[in-house]
């Protein structure tokens, strides 16, 4: 039996987003193994809540976990070290950045990091697009990430 397609979703601060993308994950591709992994507890609580069934906390989760994911998911701020208000660490976005799997990154103009071309669009939009993405992944489309 083959393994199941592995998402790691990866939030810090309040875990809102990270929570929102659990939640439509879960529902978009329930076969999959996704892994919640926060860089504080208040944002692994958050995508628990969300219906993480595994989840952890910290610099060396998201270390492991990322180096088997297909896909990782989270805020922009994952790739960039000292971001989301300095809890991401450099080994962190390393990790994120040199991972084999795809990224998909939410714009999140904020913390002196702004993404051009995305004034005027809702978070909560970006979230969809990125369920969406990593959905057409994990079902073997790799031309999801045109859309």
């Amino acid at each position: 039996m083959a393994n199941p397609y592995k998402i790691v979703v990866i939030d810090g601060q309040g875990g809102r987003i990270g929570q929102q993308l659990v939640e439509g994950l879960l529902a978009a591709v329930p076969e999959a193994e996704l892994v919640a992994v926060g860089t504080n507890a208040a944002a692994t609580a958050a995508m628990r809540k969300g219906g993480a069934r595994l989840a952890a906390t910290g610099e060396n989760a998201v270390l492991v976990n990322v180096r088997t994911a297909d896909a990782v998911a989270g805020p922009v701020g994952i790739v960039l070290a000292d971001a989301l208000l300095g809890e991401i660490t450099p080994a962190m976005a390393a990790a994120v950045g040199a991972a084999p799997g795809k990224k998909v990154l939410i714009p999140v103009n904020r913390c002196d990091l702004i993404v051009a071309g995305t004034a005027g669009v809702p978070v909560a939009e970006s979230i969809r697009q990125a369920i969406e993405t990593v959905a057409g992944f994990a079902r073997g489309q790799e031309g999801a990430c045109q859309s």
